[in-house]
């Protein structure tokens, strides 16, 4: 019994050690400055899957951020495949020059995110309606600038410590036309 305990734990030492790291992504470019991305208007498209993979749903959400300082806000109008309107209003904190914290409704406690180069990994407690209630899952959001204007988020549903779904979105932010033409 000592030993499949002792194995176990060395299992998890080692996958975790497999972990990517936001920090790994300093010095990539274009930096994700958060402050600037989700500032303005911005539309974004996703799916969510099951844990088989099967796509359960898709949507679309318009955005417009505003920031005052290291504090900004984001509101976030879902227009989901079966007809459901979902509003969420995200607030932001900019902690240090890597850090941010955000708070929602929905979301239990505070989000949790660093940034680096060209990511960001963001992590909090979701409440989901489920039957008659909630239901709490964990994310992890990984989010990629690929270009000035896009950004590509995955992000991964947990239950338990379970993967029980991922969600992937591509954000993007409309160009601003050139001041100086």
């Amino acid at each position: 019994m000592k030993t499949r305990i002792v194995l176990l734990l060395v299992a998890a030492v080692l996958l975790a050690g497999c972990t990517a790291s936001v920090r790994d992504y300093a010095g990539r470019e274009p930096e994700l400055d958060l402050r600037q991305y989700f500032d303005g208007p911005l539309v974004a498209w996703g799916i969510v899957q099951n844990r088989s993979g099967e796509v359960t749903r898709s949507f679309r959400v318009d955005m417009v951020g505003r920031w005052d300082g290291d504090t900004g806000v984001l509101e976030e109008d879902f227009v989901w495949s079966d007809g459901e309107l979902e509003r969420r209003v995200w607030t932001f904190r900019r902690i240090d020059q890597h850090t941010y914290t955000g708070t929602a409704a929905d979301v239990v406690g505070e989000a949790r995110g660093e940034a680096f180069g060209n990511a960001l990994r963001w992590r909090y407690t979701l409440a989901l309606p489920w039957n008659d209630g909630t239901i709490n899952v964990l994310l992890d959001d990984w989010m990629w600038l690929i270009q000035d204007n896009v950004l590509v988020n995955r992000s991964e549903i947990r239950k338990f410590g379970f993967r029980v779904g991922e969600v992937t979105i591509f954000f993007q932010k409309p160009e601003r036309p050139d001041h100086d033409a």
